[in-house]
């Protein structure tokens, strides 16, 4: 018990000091998106604190941290945009329906984990997971390049480069080394001192957090708890009109989401190696976006970036995103005036070293060793990650992978011909048998040339859909209107059920009372040991 205790609250220790690290770089996070949105640093900031807070304490992956994320801010900011264009100049009216679509994301979000979609994410091929987080790792980086530029857009040129280049490189050579000579210190959170310390007491002119969020049109972080948003009852009318403007925005930014934060669940269950709960994440999701929607919010998913921070700091249990959400919470209602000093060019590093842990940099030595089509896939998800946005590219990624698969399986379809002494002629059908092998399938037969007697072996073959079906039924016609007797053995039960169905005259044609070789031994237990005592003589 001492020893469970030690390990606890060892851990804790991680956590805790991971959290802190993690609060930090979601400060300017939360805040950017908000600005991409087109909303208030608040309600970014908001979302962050409510999203993480909720999903940490109730969500299906320990350790991993939620909120505010870049693939939902560049869907929001046409939403926003198309609200404000409803109301009057200065009502702020596309607020207003960001949050109802916040809600309404919410509740798609946690209809898919009442129905147990979640377990679906298992169904995205590796070469998916790599483009992603290949692409991810792309997004984040070049999301980073703006923080070289002043508030016009321009370059920074001459010593304020070097400045920001020097205190980035800085950042990132202190986590890089740090872990060389001790793991017992969060390197990220000791880098962003360090640097903090350097700019502070130095007294050099680089943005800070605070200069960014002035630079924005914010007014700081100074800000209270978060309001229950009665203003949206009276300002988003409930019509078919609402409905249908908000409903295309909510199912792209839920569908966003749950892939993002699902696809990030597994990454982070690699390298913890342990498992996390697919469903639980999409009702905690859904439920923190629900909340967040109805105290003003702009509503977000796992952040890959931060939950990467966090595991790399040690981060492991709950506790680190409770912390971090807490201190994020803290920063906003007392320590905004820190929070504000702390260095651009530190959260910059930091977020550098993340997309140089995140990108995976052994697709490139795998590259010429798999096949054609997964390298296509791979590519193809990181460009239209970076093009576009998450859920195009993993769809899209997914669906070359399912082609490719159908393509290759419907190559398999076998058929083994021989005679009987009888004049029967058997068909031993070898491969699986759907919508792909069908013309495959069907080519295998010559029914005007056949015997008059003829007998189709699937015991070998699996029956994988409707067309296979019909394939079968059709067959089957064929040879009748020949006036020939076929025959059909070994189906599988769900395959007979539905044939029986189509027609009663499979009743005659399918062979029910036969001995299966495959599982004929399993059966019958006495047969098993005696054709496994044959077996080892």
């Amino acid at each position: 018990m001492t020893e469970f205790i030690r390990k606890r609250a060892a851990n804790a220790k991680n956590d805790i000091l991971s959290g802190l690290t993690v609060a930090l770089a979601l400060v300017p996070e939360a805040v950017a998106f908000a600005f991409v949105a087109g909303v208030d640093p608040l309600v970014g900031l908001y979302a962050a604190f409510m999203i993480g807070f909720i999903t940490s304490i109730f969500g299906g992956r320990p350790g991993m941290i939620s909120g505010a994320t870049g693939a939902l801010a560049v869907v929001m900011v046409s939403l926003v945009a198309e609200g404000n264009a409803m109301g009057a100049e200065g009502e702020n009216l596309g607020l207003y329906y960001l949050f109802a679509t916040v809600i309404l994301m919410g509740i798609i979000q946690m209809l898919a984990g009442v129905f147990k979609l979640g377990k679906f994410v298992r169904l995205i091929p590796h070469p998916v997971m790599m483009g992603f987080v290949n692409g991810l790792a792309i997004v984040i980086f070049l999301s980073q390049l703006g923080m070289f530029k002043d508030v016009n857009g321009d370059w920074f040129t001459g010593p304020q480069m070097w400045i920001m280049a020097g205190l980035v490189a800085l950042t990132m050579g202190i986590m890089f080394g740090l872990p060389k000579l001790t793991k017992k210190l969060p390197e990220a959170l000791i880098a962003i001192l360090v640097v903090s310390a350097i700019v502070i007491f130095g007294n050099l002119d680089v943005a800070t957090v605070g200069s960014f969020i002035r630079d924005g049109g914010g007014e700081g972080l100074k800000g209270g708890l978060p309001q229950f948003q009665t203003d949206i009852f009276s300002k988003v009318p409930f019509n078919w009109q609402t409905i249908s403007f908000i409903a295309p925005y909510a199912f792209i930014l839920a569908a966003i989401g749950l892939i993002e934060s699902l696809m990030t669940l597994n990454l982070v269950d690699e390298l913890t190696e342990t498992r996390g709960n697919t469903n639980r994440e999409c009702m905690a999701q859904g439920g923190a976006n629900i909340i967040t929607g109805f105290f003003g919010g702009m509503g977000g998913c796992a952040m890959i970036g931060q939950s990467l921070i966090n595991i790399k700091g040690g981060g492991r249990g709950r506790l680190s995103g409770i912390v971090a959400a807490l201190a994020l919470l803290a920063f906003i209602l007392f320590a905004s005036g820190l929070i504000e000093q702390v260095p651009i060019a530190a959260l910059v590093g930091v977020m550098f070293m993340v997309v140089i842990g995140t990108f995976a940099w052994s697709s490139f030595r795998i590259l010429n060793k798999i096949p054609l089509s997964d390298v296509i896939v791979l590519i193809t998800v990181s460009t239209l990650t970076v093009i576009f946005d998450l859920a195009i590219a993993v769809i899209a990624g997914v669906i070359i992978s399912a082609l490719v698969f159908s393509w290759e399986n419907a190559k398999r379809i076998r058929a083994r011909k021989r005679m009987r002494e009888d004049g029967t002629k058997v068909y031993e059908i070898w491969g699986p048998l759907f919508f792909g092998s069908i013309i495959a399938f069907n080519e295998k037969f010559d029914v005007k040339n056949d015997p008059e007697h003829v007998e189709i072996d699937f015991v070998e073959s699996r029956i994988s859909d409707h067309s296979a079906l019909e394939a079968i039924f059709n067959l089957v016609n064929k040879y009748e209107a020949e006036g020939k007797s076929i025959k059909l053995k070994h189906l599988s039960e769900d395959c007979k059920i539905l044939l029986y169905k189509s027609s009663p005259k499979f009743r005659e044609v399918i062979v029910e009372d036969i001995d299966d070789p495959r599982y004929h031994l399993a059966e019958n237990p006495e047969a098993f040991t005696k054709g496994l005592s044959e077996y080892k003589l």
